[in-house]
């Protein structure tokens, strides 16, 4: 069957559609063209994460059920208005032109190709070795599910908070959860991958029962693996706000921390899945909740730093715990005395 075409022109860029009406999602009856329309829709907030980033493409030509690839050269079909970058593979012992989505037109291009997942690097392409934040990918193992991720996300968030850093979570898009610590400051990949790494193993060693630092699926039933591994030159990330290929498009999405906890003590996983819509309608009444991991400078803490960190989770567990025994307290001496007033006024 013929391809249907349409040409449209964004900024001034002429871009030729195809197969607007192909059906990539079955279950939900979304289509290239809305797939399209999200990315035009969402790029206010999306273009400023992906500007400067390699990007790695996951194509999806059939579809979400279809088969799936890859693609980190860029195409050499591109139109010669979309930016690239040369980044060496030691894999490949050459040097790869990555796609750079600077624009519109070029987001525009690449959801035309079936890109519906959008995977880039924690560094730009001009300082490849230089990672610009931190990055946690909390994984459920089954029957664990985000609301695990919530609790793990927050241990993590605190460790940082007694280190005077603060971090970010957003949505993988998936099933879990991920903490993003910014930087932009002076480092390199042969610091943050073993301060992430210690830390997951820090966090394994107090929380056994529900923390795994090794990558191995058959250690992970029913504990979250706090993935430190994506903290690496040579590996991506799924970009904020990119579509995931699932039976809904349902997409990364960044949360507050109040969200978070309140997964958590709902124990409600549905509270922290965002489809498309959804995520559009956040960024209309929030605005961008991710800006801030785009700039904010913090520098990593030493490797001493983190043992002293972890002791602070039990700090906070002991005074969350006399917290609540305060409030508890109190709630019954007003209880008294209301109890009392009501006797006197009788």
């Amino acid at each position: 069957m013929a391809k249907q075409t349409t040409i449209i022109e964004i900024e001034g860029r002429e871009l030729k559609l195809s197969n607007l009406d192909k059906v990539l999602y079955p279950a939900a009856g979304f289509t290239k063209a809305q797939l399209i329309d999200y990315y035009v829709r969402i790029a206010p907030v999306l273009l400023p994460h992906l500007k400067g980033r390699p990007l790695t493409m996951k194509r999806y030509p059939e579809g979400v059920g279809g088969e799936f690839f890859y693609e980190k050269n860029c195409p050499t079909h591109r139109p010669d208005w979309v930016t690239t970058v040369p980044i060496w593979s030691d894999g490949n012992n050459r040097w790869m032109q990555y796609c750079v989505i600077a624009d519109l037109p070029t987001l525009v291009w690449a959801a035309n190709l079936a890109d519906i997942e959008l995977h880039t690097s924690l560094s730009l392409g001009k300082k490849i070795e230089q990672p610009t934040f931190l990055v946690f990918d909390l994984d459920p193992g089954p029957p664990a599910d985000i609301v695990q991720c919530c609790q793990v996300g927050l241990w993590v968030r605190r460790l940082f908070q007694s280190m005077g850093l603060e971090a970010y979570a957003k949505t993988s898009g998936s099933k879990g959860l991920q903490v993003y610590v910014p930087l932009h400051t002076p480092v390199t990949y042969d610091e943050t991958k073993p301060f992430a790494k210690e830390i997951a193993r820090l966090l394994e060693r107090r929380y056994p029962e529900k923390v795994v630092s090794d990558m191995k699926k058959v250690l992970r039933t029913n504990k979250v693996f706090v993935d430190w591994s994506q903290n690496d030159q040579y590996k991506t990330t799924v970009c904020v706000y990119s579509l995931r290929a699932k039976d809904r498009p349902t997409a990364s999405t960044p949360v507050r921390w109040e969200e978070v906890e309140d997964c958590l003590k709902k124990q409600d996983p549905n509270l922290l899945v965002f489809d498309s819509a959804a995520v559009l309608q956040r960024v209309e009444k929030k605005g961008d909740l991710f800006e801030r991991v785009l700039d904010q400078k913090q520098k990593l803490p030493d490797m001493s730093e983190l043992e002293k960190a972890v002791e602070s989770l039990d700090t906070v567990k002991t005074t969350t715990v006399a917290t609540r025994a305060k409030t508890k307290a109190r709630t019954r001496e007003r209880t008294r005395k209301k109890a009392v007033s009501r006797k006197k006024s009788t």
